[in-house]
C-alpha cells in the first residue's frame, strides 16, 4: 500500500512532531497500528530511523504526542490557581483545559484518542501514561492539603479525574455531534463529590 512521503525528492535532515504524528496516523488507518514499523513511519516521512527516534522512542509514544511537554503545562496551570479557590473547582478547570483544541485539531485529536482506547497492544504503554497524568492531580492535592501524594484523597482524586475523563472520551468518540469539552465539564462537575473543600 503506497504512502505519499512529505518530502517526496529526498530525505531531509530533521522533521518535527506534528510531521510525524500525521504520516504515522495515516501508515495506523491504512496498515493497523501493529503492522506499521518505525521503519516505515521513518520512510513516509522522509528521513532516517535514527532520526525518527530522537523524536519519538518507541513506537507506542507516538499516539502520545508531545505528552511530557503537556503534563508540564498541566502542572503549570494548576499551579497558577489561586490557593483560595476551591480545589475540586481548580481540578475541574484545568483538566478541561488539558483537553481544549483548536477546532482544526479535533480530527486527528479524535483519531489519537481512538488508537490509545481501543488498541490493545498499547494499552499496557497508557496504564503508565495514565499514572502519570493521575500524579499531577494528585501531587496538587496533596500540596493543598498539605498531606502526602500517596494519601487516599489524592489518588482518589487522580483516579476519579481520569475515569471521568476517559469516560467523556469514550462518548465523545462516540457521538461525533458532541462537543468533548461540554462532555468533560459534565462529567467532572461529579468531581466534586469526591473532594474534600477546605
Amino acid at each position: 500500500m503506497n504512502v505519499t512521503r512529505l518530502n517526496p525528492q529526498g530525505r531531509r535532515p530533521a522533521t518535527d512532531h506534528a510531521a510525524i504524528e500525521s504520516a504515522a496516523f495515516t501508515l495506523f488507518d491504512q496498515r493497523g497500528f501493529d503492522e506499521t514499523t518505525m521503519a516505515d513511519i521513518a520512510d513516509a516521512v522522509g528521513v532516517s530511523r535514527r532520526t525518527l527516534f530522537r523524536y519519538f522512542p518507541s513506537k507506542n509514544d507516538i499516539p502520545w504526542g508531545q505528552f511530557d511537554e503537556s503534563l508540564r503545562y498541566f502542572r503549570d496551570q494548576l499551579d497558577a490557581i489561586p490557593t483560595d479557590a476551591p480545589m475540586s473547582s481548580a481540578v475541574h478547570e484545568c483538566v478541561i483545559a488539558f483537553n481544549e483544541f483548536d477546532q482544526d485539531a479535533l480530527p486527528q485529536h479524535r483519531v489519537r484518542m481512538r488508537l490509545i482506547l481501543t488498541t490493545p497492544t498499547l494499552q499496557a504503554h497508557s496504564a503508565l501514561r495514565y499514572a502519570a497524568w493521575r500524579q499531577v492531580i494528585a501531587d496538587y492535592v496533596a500540596n493543598r492539603t498539605g498531606g502526602n501524594p500517596d494519601d487516599v484523597l489524592p489518588r482518589l482524586a487522580g483516579h476519579i479525574s481520569l475515569a471521568l475523563a476517559i469516560s467523556a472520551y469514550e462518548v465523545w468518540l462516540g457521538q461525533e455531534t458532541l462537543t468533548l469539552t461540554d462532555i468533560l465539564a459534565q462529567s467532572m462537575t461529579h468531581l466534586r463529590n469526591y473532594l474534600l473543600e477546605d
